[in-house]
């Protein structure tokens, strides 16, 4: 029955459509659960929120799109829990009428809100949506770590671990119960990329065996030799290739012989950067060559989840890349980076990471000054996003040069105390 007086449940704010719709900042949807909720009909809606009822018409049918000072708004005359949204910091004066022109903007907004601890500790009803949406969540943790600083998502994503962990428990022996684990093994092993960007290697090896459980737990092969095969290329990433090229054995073992392309290619490549730690370029080449011929296949639709992006000769290019760095080739490496981007530098965190290994295959090439022009730009990315993981790439970096000390190598370790010191 409509409730119309008093707050409305816990239970009702973590029914999976809802939760879906809270991790995306859907209003839409959260606008009409409420009035239906309530027993209210459009016109109490609109009196409610303050709008005409051809506004809240427009917003329930998904026309019109709100700015985030109304998204707050209408968010706090419904009663939404506003630490589900985190709208929290004020807007600055004169950009309050900022519209949200991509939804993606609520949605990560919405993602690193509806996991706190408050959230975790909810009741969450389990049908064939909940896995669905817990995925969700997870998936706008991922897209905000392009922009955000892992320290910062940390808090959050461990908390949606541990509601996900707690739905699994609850969910027993149902039907869902292995889709829900599912989606525990890949927060966890989102978890442990945020722990390895951080400089802990420890949490992230942690956390990388638990999604490997979880995915175990699941009875899904693929999803197993995703989580596998993401160990053997932190361990490689780490300093041990002998290691990281055994567990690329296992995930295979996972895979099996009729596997999608993209993950051979995948694997393939994880495997080209283990054996080219070691210096074996015949068998890195070997496994480069698998993975152009596994993109160039008909049958490479798209790709399958946990994959987010088809596999494609760029990717592969970038990683034919990294095995020229490791192998001391500069000018294959070089000419493979140009092939990755194309003309386009690389953005982001990951995009710093390989902006060190271009500045190592400029330095084997003798071109110093742009070496380090690489790594300085790479260094101001990483102390402004605070990574460890990239600036221990480029500290690594300035401990392997052994060139010339030019212009650019003084006026770099010049710099770097100050960038590391934030003065």
């Amino acid at each position: 029955m409509p409730q119309r007086d008093g707050a409305l449940s816990p239970e009702f704010w973590s029914r999976s459509s809802m939760a879906a719709a809270l991790a995306t900042c859907d209003m839409a949807v959260i606008v009409e659960e409420v009035r239906l909720a309530r027993g209210w009909s459009q016109g109490e809606l609109a009196r409610i929120v303050g709008y005409s009822q051809s506004w809240v018409s427009r917003v329930v049918n998904g026309q019109q799109s709100l700015t985030v000072d109304q998204v707050r708004e209408v968010a706090e005359r419904l009663e939404v829990p506003i630490h589900l949204l985190r709208f929290a910091r004020a807007t600055a004066p004169g950009r309050g009428a900022e519209p949200t022109r991509r939804r993606e903007f609520g949605r990560v907004v919405a993602a690193a809100a509806v996991t706190l601890p408050a959230m975790a500790a909810m009741s969450v009803d389990i049908d064939e949506n909940t896995a669905a949406a817990l995925r969700a969540i997870t998936g706008s943790q991922r897209r905000l770590d392009a922009m955000a600083p892992a320290r910062d998502l940390a808090g959050a994503a461990a908390s949606h671990l541990d509601l996900i962990t707690t739905t699994l428990e609850r969910s027993g022996r149902t039907p869902y119960a292995p889709q829900i684990a599912a989606a525990a093994s890949e927060a966890a092993g989102f978890t442990a990329w945020l722990h390895n960007d951080m400089g802990d290697a420890g949490s992230a090896r942690h956390h990388y065996r638990a999604s490997i459980a979880y995915a175990r737990r699941a009875h899904n092969s693929l999803l197993t030799a995703y989580m596998v095969g993401s160990l053997a290329a932190f361990e490689i990433d780490s300093g041990d290739p002998e290691l990281g090229l055994s567990l690329t054995r296992e995930a295979g073992r996972h895979l099996g012989p009729d596997a999608h392309p993209t993950a051979r290619a995948w694997l393939a490549c994880v495997r080209a950067l283990g054996h080219s730690s070691i210096g074996a370029a015949a068998a890195a080449s070997r496994d480069i060559a698998l993975a152009e011929a596994g993109v160039n296949r008909r049958d490479n639709t798209d790709p399958p989840w946990p994959w987010v992006f088809a596999f494609d000769q760029a990717k592969v290019a970038g990683y034919r890349a990294l095995t020229g760095v490791r192998l001391r080739r500069p000018h294959d490496a070089r000419t493979a980076f140009r092939e990755a981007f194309d003309g386009a530098g690389p953005a982001g965190k990951q995009g710093a990471v390989l902006q060190v290994e271009l500045a190592s295959a400029h330095a084997d090439a003798g071109d110093v000054d742009e070496a380090f022009r690489l790594a300085t730009e790479a260094l101001g990315v990483g102390v402004r996003m605070r990574s460890e993981r990239v600036i221990g790439r480029v500290r690594r970096f300035r401990r392997a040069y052994r060139g010339p000390r030019a212009r650019s190598v003084r006026e770099f370790d010049e710099r770097l105390p100050e960038l590391l010191s934030g003065s």
